[in-house]
């Protein structure tokens, strides 16, 4: 059996699935609203450049943008359940199947790391730094990192225990972000240095724990979340079929839902909280709300602050609708008592509740931003309220639309 030419045909095979949903995703106006917002972003960026504050730390910037996507690695190695019994005979000759996962994991997200660099840059040579590096010497640096980091990833992935995966994941993230920060702060030789001592003794100590020769389950798990993220991204202009995404278990959140009244009419509001709570949707929205207050703050009470402020309810918002695709491929009639026609006012229930509060969230760092106007403070948050309702009123109107047709 040729394994490459296995993991190519599953990969054509998955695309092949999704290919079909892009002119929809198109034809829902995405593409003139990045476009629009490119726009704005390049007039924006354009003006602040020329009025660049004195103090701003610009290295703090670079780090807290390019950090997370210089130690984020994953990897779609397309593996199945059933590979388990029948290509476990091919165990070890599995590396001619994996080589293709590693190399296209680092070189898509390598791109957009420099995507972002190459934004970024201007504000950087134009800063106060002391110190300042040539950007062929930034863009090595990001690809040894970005190779180390992705290393670090992949034997975790071979880990045998769940705890020490997740303290090698912590430890890779501290020493990614060490390093980066070290190349932004110090001279070139210092960081050459301190980055070969962290580097050699991070890679020495990834031969500790021990190993699977080929970590079958977390593969599986793996590419079930990789699938159920396109998918998720996917359902937020067309209806897809559902798969399954990764399960938190967030003992924190646990009891959150719990006081819902054990009815007929509260069983599905009651499995809808207790999925959100768990899955991978909350993430989402958690970061973008962070993401959300920091701009936000960041900007202040004006009209740009405004608008950013109104974007970011928007994408919520629009993150917000994949609740709707929440147990609608599972069999959960047949064993929850759930009345008819209940799932959609559920689904709007929720969904509109979490985004007033991330409305409410996402205001509260304008009121501490230093200046600006009272007037445009006051007018966000009711315009903000306003396009959450009007939000609730949209998907109200075209589900009904969509379920009577």
């Amino acid at each position: 059996m040729k394994l490459r030419e296995l993991r190519s045909r599953r990969k054509s095979s998955f695309w092949s699935k999704v290919l079909p949903y892009l002119p929809y995703v198109f034809q829902s106006g995405v593409a003139v609203l990045f476009l629009l917002l490119l726009i704005a972003f390049s007039a924006w960026y354009t003006t602040f450049l020329q009025n660049m504050p004195a103090g701003l730390p610009v290295q703090w910037i670079m780090l807290i943008l390019l950090g997370p996507l210089t130690v984020y690695s994953s990897f779609r190695t397309y593996v199945q359940p059933a590979d388990v019994v029948f290509l476990l005979p091919q165990e070890t000759g599995m590396k001619e199947y994996f080589k293709p996962a590693f190399r296209s994991g680092i070189i898509y997200k390598l791109i957009g790391l420099y995507i972002v660099l190459m934004i970024l840059w201007p504000m950087y040579i134009r800063s106060e730094a002391e110190v300042k590096h040539p950007l062929w010497v930034v863009l090595l640096v990001l690809l040894f990192l970005k190779l180390l980091s992705a290393y670090g990833a992949w034997q975790e992935l071979r880990i045998s225990t769940a705890r020490a995966r997740t303290g090698y994941r912590l430890l890779r993230w501290s020493f990614i972000l060490l390093l980066l920060a070290a190349w932004l702060w110090q001279p070139a030789w210092k960081s050459v240095l301190f980055m070969l001592l962290v580097g050699i003794n991070y890679i020495l100590a990834l031969r500790f724990p021990m190993k699977h020769a080929v970590p079958w389950e977390n593969l599986i798990a793996a590419e079930k979340s990789g699938a159920a993220r396109v998918m998720l991204l996917l359902g937020w202009f067309v209806d897809v079929p559902a798969e399954g995404q990764k399960v938190a278990h967030r003992r924190w959140l646990s009891k959150i839902g719990n006081g819902i009244s054990w009815s007929r009419e509260g069983a599905y509001r009651f499995l809808l909280v207790k999925t959100f709570l768990r899955g991978e949707l909350l993430g989402i929205v958690v970061r973008l709300t962070l993401l959300g207050m920091l701009v936000v703050g960041w900007n202040g009470k004006n009209w740009l602050g405004a608008v950013l402020y109104l974007f970011f309810i928007f994408l919520a918002g629009t993150q917000l609708t994949a609740l709707r695709h929440v147990h609608g491929d599972t069999p959960a009639d047949a064993y929850y008592p759930i009345p008819a026609g209940s799932r959609q006012q559920e689904v709007v229930a929720l969904a509109s509740r979490v985004l007033l509060a991330i409305t409410v969230l996402m205001w509260v760092p304008m009121i501490f931003a230093p200046g600006g106007n009272l007037t445009i403070l006051i007018g966000s948050l009711v315009v903000g309220v306003g396009l959450a309702f009007g939000m609730k009123s949209s998907w109200n109107r075209k589900w009904k639309e969509e379920e009577e047709d």
